[in-house]
């Protein structure tokens, strides 16, 4: 293995990364962080970085080979997803009023109104939760979060090709649903695609969708000028309703046991992994589903 020195995305900002079990630190305010120069490439965490995108709010940045997740700290919630185009498949923003053009946008979304809004990027609805970093290594990220109210608890596990949410803690007499609502390919447009594992139809973002999706319990996006799509997959099958809509010509509204504005899922540990997937292919998305249904 060789490692090379590459310039931080931010200077000033501080990267912890566990290469071979070594803690690697890069000194705070050099601009220079150390990664692994071969192989699949590693997880690699800069703790203090924040997200122009999103209105510069604070936020962790996770970057993989194929991947830079932000996860925004107070609402503890993917505010961006940036292909290795560059194209931010999120693409939040705080703007009150903005709604479907910014500040409904993130990554999953999870707790709305269920004794407060939680596991959100930051906008004005949102509440406060508390991060804390649990594990860094080569292979694997991982970053809790608590809701303000101590009754909401998730995890983040960062691999090298996905990201995988865990419902970990809830209250006994609350529901939540896990919702994509970003922009296929950096812009929503109506003749992006979704398709789900009972299909190998690719569906424009203009029609919609309700029920259940079968086992194995995943759906994809992607816009026609890219060979590439983002992967949604629910790890524990369920017969709870899922639904996708369009919303304002703006962004993808998909949730995970959800059905208009209700929300069924229940239980917990309930895992959600989102993903690139560098084809439009159903059998490359689908043996994609598989890989990561396949991990612990």
């Amino acid at each position: 293995m060789t490692y090379s020195w590459k310039r931080s995305p931010k200077a000033g900002t501080r990267l912890t990364s566990l290469l071979f079990g070594v803690f690697l630190a890069a000194v705070a305010g050099t601009g220079y962080l150390l990664t692994a120069g071969q192989g699949s490439g590693p997880v690699t965490l800069t703790e203090d970085a924040v997200d122009d995108s999103a209105g510069n709010l604070p936020a962790f940045r996770i970057e993989t080979a194929s991947a830079a997740y932000y996860l925004e700290k107070t609402g503890a919630g993917l505010s961006s997803m940036v292909d290795r185009d560059g194209n931010d498949w999120l693409a939040f923003h705080p703007e009150a009023g903005s709604r479907a053009g910014g500040e409904f946008r993130g990554f999953p979304n999870a707790v709305h109104q269920q004794a407060g809004n939680y596991f959100h990027p930051k906008n004005s609805g949102t509440d406060t939760s508390s991060t804390q970093i649990e594990r860094v290594t080569r292979e694997r990220v991982t970053i809790s979060a608590l809701s303000g109210n101590g009754l909401w608890r998730c995890r983040y596990d960062f691999h090298p090709s996905w990201c995988t949410f865990t419902m970990t803690g809830m209250p006994s007499d609350k529901k939540y649903w896990v919702l994509y609502e970003g922009t296929p390919g950096g812009h929503y447009e109506d003749d992006d695609w979704w398709m789900t594992s009972e299909s190998e139809k690719h569906n424009s973002l203009a029609v919609s969708r309700d029920g259940d999706i079968p086992d194995l319990e995943w759906i994809a996006f992607g816009d026609p000028k890219l060979n590439r799509a983002v992967l949604l997959v629910h790890h524990e099958d369920d017969s709870h309703p899922d639904r996708y809509y369009g919303m304002d010509g703006q962004m993808t509204v998909f949730g995970f046991g959800r059905k208009g504005l209700t929300k069924y899922l229940d239980r917990t540990p309930q895992r959600f992994s989102i993903a690139f997937v560098e084809s439009r292919n159903y059998a490359d998305i689908s043996a994609m589903a598989r890989r990561i249904l396949a991990v612990p």
